[in-house]
């Protein structure tokens, strides 16, 4: 029974607390066990506190038992990237560069101040690559592991996020995207990644990587719950001096409404790209069938510029990195960073001016040729990404140098870019499996701080199609992988 709750969706376990059919100390206890017996193979986790969590819960089911409910979130246990500042915890960014003192938190982020006043409780911090900067080889706080089959990788970046909710060691998490960091996680490990439109949610209390493209945003079981964990997250912070005064904080979808009148855009660039496996392929076609018979009309629409969106960033954004890495770690600590990332903000820091103005300049174009796709259609709608997760041993590619190298890079990450260069949001969900049982991902994005039909359309393909009930089995996927290394 514990198992079959540790994988329902949090707003399903957010009822039966309500109901008082589950109590939060149950669900606490319960994520830890799993925690317990799963993480020492999948490395999700940095941190954990469980006296501290406990203390929360008891004090959730006190207070929902004294008739003070605070709403869906209330007794549910989340963990954030370790990127995020929370008091009590250090926040490690997943490297060893830091001293002891640099890891201090100095406040909570704003999310988990509202996720806290909500009723959440804040049980860890999870696992990432380098800084967040993704193409970590030796990770300081252990491989993180795919839990459809610990051979193979959980993506970049989120990756802790992302395995904690696929195996059920949380409610939700919350991850950050820079350049794909919450949907590529969610797509490699078989669940939800929202990323919202920026300024949506405050980044107040979190390290961020890049200044003009970084959200913070979940990564959850079900689409629903993205919508209920976006209702609490979202707001005006003047803490945060990019954050959004946009008003309208209603996220929630209708549960069986019809897409009839609804226009869908395939971004022909990205589905149907070279890079794309047969296997993506085919399932793709058949979301598309399916988003039609749900009413949508969907079309194929061009935007060439999608295609240059992976160096245009990479450019502009690794040369700020680095800018910022070169003064204050990478000149004294060179031997402490990991290799991959020592690498790649090395190189970045020899971008010349003259270059990277021409990249801020190719943004901005990219960026009004897709925004200019939303006076054609509604939802533009693509794969996350174009492959099945590879195996871990093949991601050593990532420190290949040259034209082969680069068009791997491209690959990876061109159903990404685009969204995180336009600042719109966008949300990935399962669309099926490979012939080795691994996610694959199915991707809608929308026009800024229309996050409400972005969720309705993807709640409403995701009850029919029904890839949100397939769940990865941990006792033989985990175990079977342990057996395997004890040999």
């Amino acid at each position: 029974m514990a198992e079959e709750l540790l994988q329902l969706g949090s707003a399903e376990q957010a009822e039966l607390i309500r109901q008082r059919k589950i109590s939060p100390v149950d669900l606490v206890e319960s994520s830890f066990r799993c925690i317990e017996r799963w993480d020492p193979v999948l490395h999700a986790w940095i941190t954990t506190d469980r006296e501290r969590a406990l203390e929360k819960a008891r004090q959730a089911e006190k207070e929902i038992t004294g008739g003070l409910y605070r709403g869906p979130l209330h007794g549910l246990p989340f963990g954030v990237k370790d990127q995020m500042h929370a008091l009590g915890f250090p926040t490690t960014l997943g490297t060893r560069v830091l001293n002891e003192d640099e890891t201090v938190a100095p406040c909570n982020a704003a999310v988990i101040e509202k996720l806290t006043e909500a009723g959440a409780i804040l049980i860890g911090k999870q696992n990432l690559h380098e800084f967040g900067k993704g193409g970590t080889i030796n990770f300081a706080y252990g491989e993180p592991r795919n839990p459809w089959n610990p051979d193979y990788s959980a993506s970049s970046s989120s990756t802790g996020s992302g395995i904690a909710a696929a195996a059920g060691m949380c409610s939700f998490s919350i991850g950050e995207d820079t350049g794909g960091s919450i949907r590529g996680p969610a797509a490699f490990n078989g669940v939800v990644g929202l990323r919202p439109t920026f300024g949506r949610v405050s980044r107040f209390g979190a390290v961020m990587e890049g200044y003009t493209t970084d959200v913070l945003g979940p990564i959850c079981r079900r689409v629903a719950d993205a919508a209920q964990i976006m209702t609490a997250i979202s707001g005006y912070d003047a803490r945060d001096n990019l954050s959004s005064r946009h008003s309208d904080l209603d996220f929630m979808p209708e549960p069986g409404k019809s897409l009839k009148g609804l226009k869908l855009g395939i971004v022909r660039e990205i589905a149907y790209n070279d890079s794309t496996s047969d296997e993506v392929s085919a399932a793709f076609e058949t979301s598309i069938e399916l988003l039609r018979q749900l009413g949508a009309e969907v079309t194929v629409i061009s935007l060439p510029l999608t295609l240059f969106a992976v160096p245009l960033i990479l450019l502009s954004l690794d040369a700020d990195v680095a800018a910022w890495f070169v003064s204050k770690y990478l000149r004294d600590r060179y031997d402490r960073f990991d290799t991959g990332t020592r690498t790649r903000l090395a190189a970045a820091s020899l971008i010349p001016a003259t270059v990277y103005n021409r990249a801020m300049r190719g943004r901005f174009l990219a960026r009004r040729q897709l925004l200019d796709a939303f006076n054609q259609v509604d939802i533009l709608v693509c794969p996350t990404v174009p492959t099945a997760p590879k195996p871990i041993d093949q991601m050593q590619e990532r420190l290949d140098t040259g034209d082969d190298a680069v068009r791997r890079l491209m690959e990876r990450r061109i159903g990404l870019y685009p969204f995180s260069l336009a600042n719109v949001p966008a949300i990935s969900l399962p669309m099926g499996f490979s012939r080795q049982g691994l996610p694959l991902a199915l991707q809608f994005a929308g026009r800024p701080f229309d996050e409400k039909t972005v969720l309705q359309v993807a709640d409403s393909y995701e009850r029919s199609a029904g890839w949100h009930a397939v769940k990865p089995d941990l006792a033989k996927t985990v175990a079977g992988f342990m057996a395997q290394e004890n040999r």
